[in-house]
């Protein structure tokens, strides 16, 4: 699959198969995210990979928008780590750009995820990252499940030509 490929069908997938995640597929998601583009090449990233069942239906009760856990056999919490940042307040920048990364890589291995936010809603940031364990310089962006699509997605057309500017914002 090359690049536009990629980027003009991956879909947000939140039901899953039985089927195992390799290790070696769960690497190369890791290897993508931390290929990501960071402000000053700060990398401020750090990613919790989550295999426990325990754990991932945990999370799926404190988050209301993450049940597909229940179903994910893995999740990748991506986490910004403040004390790497070298020009601040790009954290969030720098991991999202991680986060789609990991989610075009996961595409291309013909494995569904989905981002499932934590940071900025606080309750959710305290919450994951009070049962993560993560020290308070540590801060949870977004979850990713991963896991194999139960079924295929239909590749929808995003384009709008009416959200294009050209050299400025015109009034019509």
């Amino acid at each position: 699959m090359d690049t536009l490929e990629a980027i003009f069908t991956r879909r947000s997938v939140r039901q899953f198969t039985s089927e195992p995640v390799s290790d070696e597929q769960i690497e190369t998601l890791l290897r993508a995210a931390m290929y990501a583009p960071s402000a000053c090449n700060q990398q401020p990233w750090h990613f919790i990979v989550l295999t426990n069942r325990q754990q991932l239906d945990a999370i799926a009760e404190m988050h209301p928008y993450a049940k597909m856990l229940k179903q994910a056999p893995v999740a990748i919490v991506v986490c910004g780590d403040l004390t790497l940042e070298t020009c601040a307040g790009n954290w969030v920048i720098d991991c999202s750009a991680a986060t789609q990364n990991l989610l075009l890589a996961a595409h291309a291995l013909g494995l569904g995820a989905v981002w499932v936010g934590i940071h900025p809603v606080e309750k959710r940031v305290k919450e994951i990252g009070a049962f993560l364990g993560l020290p308070s310089y540590v801060v949870p962006l977004c979850l990713t499940p991963v896991g194999h699509p139960a079924e295929p997605l239909p590749t929808v057309d995003r384009y709008r030509p009416e959200r294009i500017h050209w050299n400025g914002w015109k009034k019509a």
